[in-house]
């Protein structure tokens, strides 16, 4: 069938396959160059059952059709030249930006959220990598540098020598995407292997430098600095109702405010595609109430209820700009307000009334009113605050101060006690006089 040859030569040993195919009394070779005996032992096995899949005119079984297409383009070439296989199409690889914008402009299934987050990725690959790089050219030990250079402080002086800064949960992120692109090359044949598949710890964890607990007194603060009622809204749906921004901000009509009832609809476009996660119910918590009314009465000031329904309207009518930078205008509000912005600005808001309403709620409950699982709350949400060490202080002094209470208590009934008259028979409580067995002179005997 097929028989190996070792080969000695000045720059080390080598392998050559020998074999026949069919009835062609000309015998082939494959030159395999410089690899271990078990790697060519191998090659003769599948070149083997390859020929013997030839003559008797079958294909291949699984094993060896994932071996062939395993094999890198120089070997099978040489396997297609003897007629074991068919010779593979060459297929032109693209470039990682022409890769890259092709990518993002298929995917018209996710939402403009991700997409700018694609975009965002893309941006780092090409600054890193390279826009013409072809795309088979990068390599894993590569994307591991890449990783770094995202991590990495930014250097003003020096750009090239500096990184971008990013928060490790950021990088996890945009490599979590990079590997989700690259992935989608290898499906479709234009590499051979994925630079970012064995790349691990990619799942963004519980930032705890970056968590913040925004009180209410903090909250009043920017209340007061924000510039107008639908500011103040804004801030108060986010502090105080525990809504995503922008999306379920913006997604609020005048129709979901249940004012009767106390309740508002909320829609949760991140969800949606989840069954039956599309909406969610939350109170008209009092906190909510004046300034939901203060954005309303500006509204009806003007508003003709002829020409459009109320339920119909907006609650938010500013800001609806997919290019009004909501983030950059609290900043600047918080600074007015004399104190320093927190890390994530309107996520801390969420965590922080997440971790509210689960002091005051069941767990279940309370992430139910917030539109997530009890398990992301605890991972994400869920901290503990100075008033929960305050709680606890102050009920372990309660509780210290009913011990004492009750140990001053029995004191007293025992002073009492010892007041009371030996001849008062009417004390059943603690008998006056112990009673007492009679003996003989001598001690009775145990057994007897």
């Amino acid at each position: 069938m097929a028989s190996l040859a070792k080969i000695n030569g000045k720059r080390g040993t080598t392998w050559r396959l020998d074999f026949f195919v069919g009835d062609d009394p000309k015998r082939k070779h494959i030159r395999l160059g410089r690899m271990s005996k078990r790697q060519a032992v191998s090659i003769k096995t599948n070149v083997e059952r390859l020929i013997e899949a030839k003559a008797t005119g079958t294909a291949p079984d699984l094993e060896v059709s994932q071996w062939v297409a395993d094999r890198d383009d120089a070997l099978h070439a040489k396997l297609a030249k003897h007629g074991l296989v068919s010779p593979r199409e060459k297929v032109s690889v693209p470039s990682l930006s022409q890769f890259v914008d092709a990518y993002i402009a298929s995917r018209t299934d996710v939402k403009r959220g991700t997409v700018v987050c694609y975009q965002q990725t893309r941006r780092n690959l090409v600054g890193y990598f390279g826009a013409d790089r072809r795309l088979d050219e990068i390599t894993a030990g590569e994307t591991k540098d890449f990783r770094r250079w995202l991590t990495r402080p930014k250097n003003e002086d020096n750009p090239q020598e500096g990184g971008q800064g990013l928060g490790e949960n950021t990088a996890r992120k945009r490599c979590a995407i990079a590997k989700q692109m690259f992935s989608d090359a290898l499906d479709r044949e234009l590499i051979g292997r994925n630079p970012f598949g064995k790349m691990e710890g990619l799942t963004v964890g519980a930032s705890d430098g970056r968590d913040y607990f925004v009180t209410r007194e903090e909250a009043e603060v920017v209340l007061e600095a924000c510039p107008d009622a639908q500011w103040r809204l804004l801030f108060a749906l986010s502090r105080y109702g525990g809504l995503r921004c922008p999306s379920e901000h913006l997604g609020l009509r005048w129709g979901d405010v249940d004012w009767e009832r106390g309740r508002i609809a909320v829609r949760s476009p991140k969800t949606e595609h989840h069954e039956g996660k599309a909406e969610r119910i939350i109170p008209l918590f009092p906190e909510l109430r004046p300034y939901l009314q203060a954005v309303l009465d500006e509204l009806l000031a003007d508003f003709d209820p002829k020409e459009t329904r109320l339920s119909e309207q907006p609650v938010i009518t500013r800001y609806r700009d997919t290019n009004a930078n909501l983030r950059t205008q609290l900043c600047r509000i918080i600074r007015k307000a004399g104190l320093t912005p927190w890390p994530k600005l309107f996520q801390n808001l969420r965590s922080t009334r997440a971790t509210e309403l689960a002091s005051d709620f069941p767990a279940h409950v309370a992430a139910e009113w917030m539109g997530h699982s009890t398990v992301v709350a605890d991972k994400h949400y869920w901290r503990v605050t100075d008033a929960d060490f305050e709680r606890a202080i102050q009920k372990a002094q309660q509780k210290a101060q009913q011990k004492a209470s009750q140990y001053v208590g029995m004191e007293r009934k025992g002073w009492e006690r010892k007041r009371e008259k030996p001849g008062n028979l009417d004390d059943r409580r603690v008998p006056l006089v112990p009673s007492v067995v009679r003996e003989g002179f001598e001690p009775p005997t145990k057994g007897l």
